[in-house]
């Protein structure tokens, strides 16, 4: 049997759902979407590892017509590229989080780089056009906050204290401890900045999740238990009983 990346997933179920020949199954979908999980995490916290145990739980569990879950991160931005046909070195502005600078909000007036504004305003079209078919996850980019009136939605913060993610930094980007904490600082601030500029809300509000969960006392298979255990329940129609 051949294991698929998480790439190689995502780009499948959006072929399968934007270029798909059968009307009555895309029909269905559309009419019917499946559960939308949003994970918001600070860094350092290793959450692709989490979602690849999430995606295998709910599939083991999916009724039929349902099994297709996977999560986007940054084939999400790949994905907004697809949908709006933005040229490719539009891709830098869409992996930003940091504020701009008076450079490079000058150089938007000068017409050298895309509207901040504009490419939310895709990241958003994206987001819900992924919520339309739902089975997916979606990591990072405001997902929560973007999707927070769908009903179908659920919506996790991982969190961890900076030691843990620290040491984890280190392991899984080959880091030196100094470099690996000043990359947590500057990427927590970043997202933080981010939620903040264009969404105006506190990317640690914990009112905006219906759970956090300190990762350093679980481990990634618990992790993933946990959430799954609570969408299951909270969705059963797309679960086997």
């Amino acid at each position: 049997m051949t294991v698929l990346g998480p790439y190689e997933k995502a780009r499948r179920y959006i072929e399968r759902h934007y270029n798909d020949s059968d009307e009555a199954r895309h029909q269905k979908r559309k009419l019917n979407p499946g559960p939308i999980i949003t994970i918001s995490r600070e860094t350092g916290i290793g959450a692709n590892f989490i979602c690849e145990k999430l995606t295998e739980y709910f599939n083991s569990r999916a009724i039929k017509g349902y099994d297709d879950w996977t999560y986007f991160d940054r084939e999400l931005m790949e994905k907004i590229m697809d949908d709006h046909h933005l040229p490719e070195h539009f891709k830098k502005y869409l992996s930003e989080e940091k504020p701009q600078s008076f450079d490079s909000w000058f150089s938007e007036i000068l017409g050298v780089s895309p509207s901040k504004l504009l490419l939310l305003h895709k990241t958003k079209q994206t987001v819900l056009n992924l919520a339309g078919f739902g089975n997916v996850i979606l990591v990072g980019r405001g997902g929560n906050i973007i999707a927070a009136s769908l009903p179908k939605a659920f919506h996790i913060r991982l969190v961890a204290p900076l030691d843990f993610r620290i040491e984890n930094a280190m392991m899984l980007y080959g880091l030196e401890k100094k470099k690996a904490i000043d990359f947590i600082r500057e990427e927590d601030e970043a997202r933080k900045n981010y939620i903040w500029k264009y969404f105006h809300k506190n990317v640690e509000d914990p009112l905006l999740y219906h759970a956090v969960i300190n990762t350093s006392f679980l481990r990634v298979e618990e992790i993933a238990e946990m959430i799954g255990h609570c969408v299951t329940k909270r969705f059963p129609a797309f679960f086997e009983k």
